[in-house]
């Protein structure tokens, strides 16, 4: 490939964030390219050295395991790729991988297991497929001859997974987008690099965010240019049911050469999954127009765009698409025709009279089915031992502890630890505060019907008696440093509790006897909380 130097050189740079020429030593494309050396591979040594097991995803995992057979002559969300020859088509159904003559007929399977096997992509000469596979526990490019023996892995992530990949025109290297994540779990790709026969890869785009998300990579038939799709709405966090008849995604166009990045094409219904013909001419992309996702024609030469079909299945612009926007799709080596997946089946569009033939195929499905893990839990017993204490205060003498359990208020001396409800009321009981003589306590209680109030009562559960006289959304109540007052909040309600006798809110204090409320205090928040220093 004549341009290799150049992406070499252009994809460093980015890389490693260059302005200007730099030169490539070996130590440089050793750290890159070959297996068992950089990030990744350093990772990989350390994972050697603590002697981790490998995982197998076809082990005894799980619960039980059946076997399921059944025909289909029909798929869901099926990604195609046409062979260099144009005579075979590979695809992905249900987690395995086919080959199907271009002609349709009875498909063969070339991977099978619990493996989810998916984005199958041939190599330039025909001979090698590569293919995202979780089959050693997270996603991974992986490699196949085409007839699906002798798998290599190529990257060997645990964390920063990988899908979609793509091949360069010589064959030697593979694109694919990288996951990355922070906040939320879904996270954002990037455009990575790698050699066919492993190492730590080499990074070709950036990331904005952690969260808008950018995947789908090809690359040209000339080598020159990654095409890719990327959130481009605005803001730094991804948000569900945005527009997509405004502008989500655009296709997005790398120069290995320069290191241009520029959005190809905009617009309303946005754009998604490019596919760029083998003479340059085209570039085939989703767009949704109204309640459609439609397949169109980038004319690179004259910017111009034409509509093919109006028939795809629903793309997923609004969703987190990590796998891509759409099933990949792949033109015929001569330019002419587009096959792709939409409703179901497998379809040929040529792209002069836009005419749409059915590709007919025929798949024996031989799946294993592990029964979920289920762990057998009582759903009730008449005693338990609770593990969450709330609203534990100590009494002035160091000796008492008070605290809220299980909607109740208990005392438990700090030498035996034998804990004690102080009442036999039904209410719930909230928030206790002892007496500076540790002699009493106030709290405040809860009632559905009857709503809050702000009781005192004896350590010994005698003496109860309410200060309040008024229903309401009591908060926080303290004894003054003498221990005749006390003191608490009253707020104005919520949606949960509701909202009555709410309007009489701020801060008061009664006698601890009980009487005439003074207000302290209004509130400018309907919730208040008292701290007595």
């Amino acid at each position: 490939m004549k341009n290799l130097k150049k992406i070499f050189l252009i994809a460093f740079l980015i890389a490693l964030g260059s302005d200007g020429p730099t030169k490539l030593n070996s130590q440089v494309i050793n750290e890159a390219f070959l297996p068992g050396e950089g990030e990744s591979g350093k990772e990989s040594e350390n994972e050697d050295e603590k002697e981790k097991e490998e995982w197998d995803v076809d082990g005894a995992h799980g619960g039980d395991v059946k076997e399921i057979r059944f025909t289909t002559n029909e798929g869901t969300w099926l990604n195609v790729d046409v062979s260099p020859d144009g005579k075979w088509i590979v695809f992905d159904l249900l987690g395995d991988l086919y080959t199907l003559p271009i002609t349709g007929g009875a498909a063969t399977r070339i991977t099978s297991g619990r493996a989810m096997d998916i984005q199958p992509v041939f190599s330039p000469d025909g001979r090698h497929i590569a293919f995202t596979s979780d089959r050693i526990g997270g996603d991974n490019i992986w490699i196949i001859n085409s007839d699906g023996s002798n798998p290599i892995q190529v990257t060997k992530e645990d964390f920063r997974l990988l899908n979609n990949p793509a091949w360069t025109p010589d064959g030697d290297y593979l694109v694919a987008r990288k996951h990355f994540t922070s906040k939320r779990s879904l996270g954002a790709g990037e455009m990575w690099m790698y050699h066919r026969s492993g190492g730590g890869g080499v990074q070709l785009t950036e990331r904005k965010n952690d969260q808008q998300d950018a995947g789908e990579p090809v690359v040209s038939a000339d080598g020159r240019y990654v095409y890719y799709s990327e959130d481009m709405s605005g803001g730094t966090a991804f948000q569900y049911n945005k527009d997509a008849n405004g502008s989500i995604y655009h296709l997005r166009r790398l120069d290995l050469e320069t290191g241009e990045l520029i959005s190809l094409v905009t617009g309303s219904g946005g754009a998604s999954t490019p596919a760029p013909s083998p003479d340059g001419q085209y570039v085939a992309f989703v767009r949704r127009e109204r309640d459609k996702s439609s397949l169109y024609l980038l004319n690179t030469t004259s910017g111009g765009q034409t509509l093919l079909f109006d028939g795809l299945s629903h793309d997923q612009q609004e969703t987190w698409a990590i796998f891509g926007v759409y099933p990949g799709f792949d033109w015929t080596p001569d330019s002419q025709s587009i096959v792709f997946w939409a409703m179901g089946k497998l379809h040929q569009i040529d792209i002069s009279s836009k005419q749409v033939t059915e590709i007919p195929f025929e798949v024996e499905v031989e799946q294993t089915v592990v029964s979920a893990v289920r762990g057998e839990y009582p759903a009730w017993s008449d005693s338990f031992t609770p593990q969450m204490l709330r609203d534990a205060v100590t009494s002035p003498d160091g000796k008492t502890l008070v605290f809220h359990m299980l909607g109740y208020l208990w005392k438990t001396n700090l030498e035996n630890r034998s804990p004690q409800r102080i009442t036999n009321d039904d209410d719930f009981e909230y928030e206790p505060s002892f007496s500076p003589d540790g002699s009493r306590l106030v709290y405040t209680c809860w009632n559905d019907e009857k709503l809050g109030s702000v009781r005192t009562v004896r350590l010994n559960g005698l003496e109860g008696r309410s200060l309040t006289s008024e229903p309401g959304y009591y908060s926080s109540p303290r004894f003054s440093p003498d221990g005749s007052k006390v003191v608490f909040g009253k707020g104005g309600g919520n949606n949960l509790l509701g909202y009555r006798y709410g309007l009489k809110r701020g801060i008061f204090w009664v006698d601890a006897e009980g009487g005439k409320w003074t207000g302290v205090a209004r509130p400018l928040m309907p919730q208040v909380s008292v701290f007595i220093i």
